[in-house]
C-alpha cells in the first residue's frame, strides 16, 4: 500500500473538525523551536506555559504505519491524548478509534466520526456507558468476565465481543496491564461458553502487551495464544471468529520496526489459514508522543554553590505526570529568551548540573536533577520535546496550577 500524496493529507487536514477553526502556522521541519521563539515573543506579558502539536509530524507517523504495517488497521487509543486537533487529524487520516468511556466516545462523534469506526476497549464498563454506546451505535467491545457479559447481555445485546486475553508475557512494558485485564488460558472456554448461552457475538480475540513495549517478542506469544482461541471458538461451533485485536504498545522508532517485523511474522506463521481476517491495533503513544511539544517559563531560582536549582510553571502534578504515571524520561533545552536574546538556545556556553523543580508546594514534585543547563534566569524558558503520550491528559489543577488551561498551538511541517 503506497501513501497518500503529501498535499492531499494537508488539504485533508487542515481541514479536520478540530482543526480547521484553528490557527496553524507553516513551519520548516525543524522549526519547533523557531516557532516557539515567535510565540514566546508574542506573550511577553503572561509567561504561561504551551503546547506546540505539529500536525506535519502526526501525518508523518501516519505514513510510516500504513507503509511499515498495511495489513493492520489503526484505532487511535483516545486516552492518550484526547487533544481535538490530533483527534480531527488523525479522523482525517483514516484512522479508527479506540475509546474508553462515554466521553471519549462523545468527543470522537462530535468530530462527525462515524460510530462504526469505534471499538468501545474497555473490558470493563459502566452500565450506563453500555446503554449510552447502544444508543449512538457503538457496536465492537471487549469483555473478559463473565459478569461484564451479563451486563453486555441485558443493555447491549447486539454488540459484536472480543474476548480479551491475558498477553503471555508483559514484562518489557513500562506500563503492564496483565495484572488488571485478560482472560487466563483456563478461562477462555468457559467464558466462550458463557457467550454462547447468552447468545451474544463473539467476532474474534483482542490482547494487549502492555503501554511502551519494549521486547517485540511478546506479540508473537500473544498472537499464538490468540490463534488457540480462534480453534477453541471453533470446536465449540462458533461462528468463525473474524477480527483479531493486537492491542497497543508501539513506540515510534526502531522499536516499532523490530514490532512491526515480529507481528508480520507471527501473523503468517499463526493466521494464514483464517480468510477475511480484518487485523486492528490501539496504538496511543505512537501518534502522540513525538508529536507534541511543551514550552514552560522560569519562575524561580536558586544557586547553591555550582548547583542551579529552578521552577517552571508545569509540573509532576501538571503535564509531567508521566515520570510518576507513565515511567517517562524526559528532557529540556533552553530558550533564553529574557537574559541573552542574541544566543537563546545556548549554543556553546558553559553548563552546570541543575534541578528543575514543578511550580506546587510538594517536594515531590521535581521534574529533573542532575540535568546539565546553562547559567539561566527567571523568565527564560525551558522546552520539552515528545510530550503527546500521557501527559496533559492525566493532569490535575493541584494547588491551583490547572493543566486544562494549558494552551495548544498548532504548527504545521513538512506536509507541502
Amino acid at each position: 500500500m503506497g501513501s497518500i500524496p503529501k498535499n492531499l493529507h494537508a488539504g485533508a487536514v487542515l481541514g479536520a473538525p478540530g482543526v480547521k477553526e484553528k490557527r496553524v502556522t507553516t513551519i520548516s521541519k525543524n522549526g519547533v523551536t523557531e516557532f516557539m521563539l515567535s510565540m514566546i515573543s508574542k506573550k511577553e506579558e503572561t509567561k504561561e506555559p504551551f503546547y506546540v502539536l505539529d500536525l506535519g509530524e502526526v501525518t508523518a507517523l501516519m505514513d510510516k504505519w500504513t507503509l511499515t504495517l498495511p495489513m493492520v488497521r489503526p484505532f487511535y487509543a483516545v486516552k492518550c491524548n484526547p487533544d481535538p486537533a490530533l483527534l480531527g487529524s488523525l479522523a482525517a487520516l483514516g484512522s479508527n478509534f479506540d475509546c474508553a468511556s462515554r466521553a471519549e466516545i462523545e468527543s470522537v462523534l462530535s468530530l462527525g466520526v462515524s460510530p462504526n469506526r469505534i471499538i468501545y476497549a474497555n473490558p470493563c464498563k459502566q452500565e450506563s456507558h453500555i446503554k449510552y454506546a447502544a444508543s449512538v451505535g457503538v457496536n465492537l467491545s471487549t469483555f473478559d468476565a463473565k459478569e461484564e457479559l451479563d451486563k453486555i447481555r441485558k443493555w447491549h445485546s447486539k454488540c459484536a465481543l472480543l474476548i480479551r486475553i491475558k498477553a503471555p508475557d508483559d514484562s518489557g512494558a513500562r506500563c503492564p496491564l496483565g495484572t488488571k485485564y485478560g482472560a487466563l488460558p483456563e478461562e477462555v472456554t468457559p467464558l466462550l461458553q458463557a457467550a454462547q448461552t447468552a447468545r451474544l457475538d463473539v467476532v474474534g480475540v483482542s490482547f494487549h502487551i502492555g503501554s511502551g513495549a519494549t521486547h517485540s517478542r511478546a506479540y508473537e506469544g500473544a498472537i499464538a495464544s490468540a490463534k488457540s482461541v480462534f480453534e477453541a471458538a471453533g470446536r465449540l461451533g462458533m461462528p468463525r471468529m473474524k477480527i483479531l485485536n493486537i492491542g497497543g504498545g508501539f513506540t515510534a522508532g526502531s522499536q516499532f520496526d523490530e514490532a512491526a517485523t515480529a507481528i508480520k511474522s507471527a501473523l503468517q506463521a499463526y493466521f494464514t489459514s483464517e480468510p477475511g481476517l480484518t487485523v486492528i491495533s490501539e496504538p496511543g503513544r505512537f501518534f502522540a508522543e513525538s508529536a507534541f511539544t511543551l514550552a514552560t517559563t522560569i519562575i524561580g531560582k536558586r544557586v547553591r554553590g555550582d548547583l542551579r536549582e529552578y521552577w517552571i510553571n508545569d509540573g509532576i502534578y501538571g503535564s509531567m505526570n508521566c515520570i510518576l504515571y507513565d515511567h517517562a524520561t524526559i528532557t529540556c533545552t533552553p530558550l533564553a529568551c529574557n537574559s541573552n536574546r542574541a544566543n537563546p538556545t545556548c549554543k556553546g556556553l558553559r553548563t552546570y548540573s541543575s534541578t528543575v523543580f514543578g511550580p506546587t508546594c510538594d517536594a515531590l514534585d521535581t521534574v529533573l536533577t542532575g540535568h546539565q543547563l546553562p547559567e539561566l534566569q527567571v523568565n527564560d524558558w525551558l522546552v520539552f520535546p515528545n510530550m503527546g503520550a500521557y501527559t496533559a491528559a492525566a493532569g490535575s489543577s493541584f494547588n491551583g496550577f490547572n493543566t486544562a488551561a494549558i494552551f495548544t498551538h498548532l504548527a504545521s511541517s513538512n506536509m507541502n
